[in-house]
């Protein structure tokens, strides 16, 4: 007596699950984006103006290390001088604003002498980078 086979059912991949599964989570990454914007005024209608032109800034920061090593975005340069001459070339060419990365333990001096030769290149927003507590 022969007993019948059945032939094995190929595997397949169903899609419409993983299509679901990505557009969940585009969802979810959207509106969790649109919850982290921070909106510091009160709501309100603001009018459209046709010739408002946007002031283009370009953030350049200077980090000071707690062995006196100075950077200019992430290359090292030898003094503020240095630092003065650079950032003259850059805010010729567009307005900048400078953040300055202090390590915790470098001497307070050194961060004025720093603030003060920004200040000297005619770079006018400054701002020193600190963590939330």
């Amino acid at each position: 007596m022969r007993i019948p086979r059945s032939t094995p059912k190929k595997a397949r991949i169903e899609i419409i699950p993983m299509i679901d599964t990505m557009f969940f989570l585009l969802v979810f990454f959207m509106v969790a984006t649109l919850s982290m914007t921070q909106q510091n005024g009160m709501p309100v209608n603001l009018p459209a103006a046709s010739g408002v032109q946007m002031e283009k800034q370009r953030l350049i920061t200077l980090t000071l290390t707690k062995d006196n090593k100075l950077f200019f975005e992430k290359e090292e340069i030898a003094s503020a001088a240095a630092a003065v001459q650079k950032l003259s070339q850059q805010s010729a060419e567009q307005k900048i604003s400078v953040i300055i990365n202090a390590d915790r333990s470098t001497e307070h001096g050194r961060v004025i002498e720093l603030m003060d030769a920004v200040r000297q290149s005619g770079v006018s927003k400054i701002a020193v980078a600190v963590n939330p507590s």
